[in-house]
């Protein structure tokens, strides 16, 4: 079993503390165990395709792979391999009546999470691994590697090579000059030489949290002379001297959640209005606060709500809402009783979820209806700013941070979809969101998150066209009625996962994701 270990190395910082602190680390994946291939040449015929660009659906069309890229993309029997190619070297998939999309981004994702000491060991990745494929996430963005930049690095390195079940990953490194975590620099020049560091190490990015904002600001400018990569986590320990204004204009790539969106929002004070006896240790307090401060707010449509949109389009910045694990703040009961809960997800994850002081995002000790009508009101207005980015032309990604407030990886990453569709985003624009917006977002755009020439060959798959309705999407698939035989069919819309040659069947690592559950039971009874 491979965890991650206290090194002192750049980047590990905060993995080095959870250690310390005796938080038990994520078992790394070692092997593919599922997946046919990985084949050199494949072709795909006869499909309907939904290239991720924003198009509508088209086709039919054939699509050529060889080793792993897309060399051919046209009307179907228009796209061939070269003449001097047997056909005996081609896997042909007749896709007849299918749907091709690209494979899914996930912008905001954890391999684990740091937090879960008293429930008992994490998850392995490769549970986690194996969830995102089947939900056809093809591509994640590690938004802070508390495994350690090493372990995670270690972990790209095999997804890429084909040697584990994972999807793409992209390591950005946690910033360690945090309030209330890790503060290991102290100087804008310490700032600065930790990130020339980390980008040596090979992080793709850098995730901030609340940072003083002179080290911030310097670490966000090498940032940009490095060609690296950002996003933060505006904690509510820091926003009251950096809000996302600032930080966007430093050249921060995007803002998580909805921390300090806000906070750029307010007319008639400067910082949030507290309840008198807050504090941010509570966690409680701190969330059930957080569901007030959108409602503090100026109003959709005032002049000062379009000129902080204006400003955020000027900085060409980008939001990741991931509404999905705050979902259980305006409906705790629906969420607690998700159907994947009882199959899916992990018995040391659902302790986790448990209300208990100190865990991280387990505050529901005190949840009430009024925190659940305050925190709709929040979402109807954080909808409506990320609604209003997007008609602007603004950018935003699809991000789940699963392993938190009853969220399961993949699962959580397909409610994030829906969540964005009752925003007011078409189911059009939620795919392209997920796929070319999110690749863009990643500075990977040229690689992948489109069915185009060139680009890597990551697709999915589906038997009917997941856009009518993305509860297709789910692992447990959408509940519906069988009129020939009066039962209950679950449906699903995603067949097969095609990454880097290799070719997926969902349902074999879900079977493999639901083992792993029932072992897990068996050990804790």
């Amino acid at each position: 079993m491979t965890v991650a270990k206290t090194t002192g190395a750049v980047g590990d910082e905060f993995a080095d503390m959870f250690i310390a602190m005796g938080q038990p680390g994520v078992s790394a994946a070692t092997k593919r165990s599922r997946g046919r291939g990985p084949h050199r040449r494949i072709k795909l015929t006869n499909a309907r395709i939904i290239d991720g660009t924003g198009a509508p659906v088209w086709g039919p069309a054939d699509i050529c792979i060889e080793d792993g890229r897309i060399i051919g993309l046209a009307k179907a029997g228009k796209a061939r391999f070269p003449a001097n190619v047997p056909p005996g070297e081609i896997l042909e998939i007749d896709c007849t009546g299918k749907f091709l999309t690209p494979g899914l981004v996930d912008c905001h994702a954890h391999i684990g999470a740091p937090f879960h000491a008293s429930n008992g060991p994490q998850p392995s990745a490769d549970y986690v691994y194996k969830l995102w494929l089947a939900h056809g996430v093809t591509t994640i963005r590690e938004t802070g590697c508390f495994n350690g930049l090493s372990w995670t690095l270690a972990q790209k390195a095999a997804s890429e090579a084909g040697e584990i079940d994972a999807p793409r990953i992209l390591a950005y490194a946690p910033f360690p000059a945090t309030t209330d975590y890790v503060k290991s620099l102290h100087t804008p020049q310490q700032a600065a030489a930790w990130v020339e560091q980390v980008k040596t190490a090979g992080a793709d990015g850098v995730k901030f949290f609340a940072s003083p904002p002179a080290l911030m600001k310097a670490a966000l400018e090498t940032c940009g002379d490095l060609g690296l990569r950002s996003c933060c986590h505006h904690a509510q320990l820091a926003v009251g001297r950096m809000n996302p204004l600032q930080t966007a204009g430093w050249g921060l790539t995007s803002t998580e959640h909805s921390y300090g969106i806000p906070e750029t929002l307010l007319e008639n004070h400067t910082l949030q209005s507290f309840p008198a006896d807050y504090d941010y240790g509570d966690e409680y307090l701190r969330f059930s606060a957080a569901g007030q401060t959108f409602m503090q707010a100026a109003r959709p449509g005032s002049a000062k709500w379009d000129a902080v949109l204006t400003r955020f389009l000027e900085a060409g910045h980008t939001f990741v809402p991931t509404f999905n694990v705050y979902d259980a703040n305006r409906d705790l009961m629906r969420t607690r009783r998700a159907d994947w809960h009882g199959r899916f997800t992990d018995p040391t994850l659902w302790s986790y979820f448990q209300p208990q002081r100190g865990g991280h995002g387990a505050y529901w000790y005190r949840w009430s209806t009024t925190n659940e009508i305050e925190w709709r009101e929040t979402f109807r207005l954080w909808m409506h700013f990320v609604n209003d980015y997007k008609n602007r032309g603004g950018r935003v990604g699809v991000g789940s941070d699963s392993g938190f407030m009853y969220q399961t990886y993949g699962f959580g990453y397909v409610r994030e979809l829906e969540l964005l569709q009752e925003a007011g985003f078409t189911p059009l624009e939620v795919l392209r969101a997920a796929t070319s917006w999110g690749a863009d977002l990643l500075g990977i755009g040229d690689d992948t998150g489109t069915l185009e020439i060139g680009k890597r060959a990551d697709i999915l798959i589906h038997g009917v066209n997941p856009l009518t309705d993305f509860k297709l999407l789910y692992g447990t698939g959408a509940m519906r009625l069988n009129d020939a035989s009066k039962a209950v069919d679950w449906d699903r819309s995603l067949q097969t996962v095609i990454k880097g040659g290799v070719i997926y069947d969902p349902a074999e690592l879900l079977d493999d994701v639901e083992a792993m559950v029932s072992h897990a039971k068996a050990v804790l009874r």
